[in-house]
């Protein structure tokens, strides 16, 4: 049986996304690692963490409850986060309290139904990404614990923002369905902001651990950009 207590232990708190893409620097597993030590140490409640390398890595460096994923390009569907019950249940079983899926509207290769089954069987709940408030009832309809605003504005359908989707987050606080805050919150102030709108606990992964994207938005801001 998955234990919800997490969600209570979460609750006002920040968790930390530790993530490297292909490519970077930072893409190794023990670094992820560190970077989730360093998290730690600055006062994370949590972790997000990406593939079951990393998440291995972290669960023996770190004992903070991790949100676990897999990042999966596949021919077949624009889903690319968690798409299968199969990378989700292993998920759970490598110890993730929380996994995090794509749960939009787009065609997907199985029925949400079957991944939530598959991750709650493993012993984990289920963090919905959604990007409207239509997805986020779908989501808890079926069972999610809790949602994310992590695709708000990466979906065709979703609202096109630079920001993080305010609206969104007072729609779902008004609807009383609980949602996590993610994506785009570049800044102490918009984090406490998010609390503000309702966010059971709220995530924030490139303004702290991505030091290539923070390095891209000064150098910008000196171009006039």
């Amino acid at each position: 049986m998955p234990d919800r207590s997490v969600l209570d232990r979460l609750a006002g708190q920040l968790v930390v996304s530790c993530q490297a893409d292909p490519g970077s620097p930072l893409r190794d597993s023990q670094t992820i690692a560190r970077m989730a030590l360093a998290a730690q140490r600055g006062g994370a409640a949590g972790l997000r963490i990406q593939g079951f390398e990393d998440v291995g890595a972290v669960r023996a460096a770190c004992a903070l409850p991790i949100i676990g994923l897999t990042k999966t390009d596949r021919a077949d569907t624009d889903v690319y986060i968690t798409p299968t019950a199969e990378e989700a249940a292993r998920l759970g079983e490598l110890g993730c309290a929380l996994v995090a899926l794509d749960a939009t509207g787009r065609p997907r290769p199985q029925p949400l139904a079957e991944l939530f089954a598959a991750v709650h069987a493993a012993g984990a709940l289920v963090m919905a990404d959604i990007s409207t408030l239509d997805e986020a009832h779908t989501a808890m309809t079926l069972g999610a614990d809790v949602v994310g605003t992590t695709l708000a504005g990466y979906t065709p359908h979703s609202r096109q923002l630079s920001t993080p989707d305010w609206l969104l987050m007072d729609e779902l606080r008004a609807a009383g369905v609980p949602f996590v805050a993610e994506g785009r919150i570049h800044t102490p102030h918009d984090a406490a902001r998010a609390l503000d709108h309702g966010a059971a606990f709220v995530v924030v992964g490139s303004a702290i651990t991505r030091p290539d994207v923070i390095t891209s938005w000064f150098a910008g801001a000196l171009r006039g950009e």
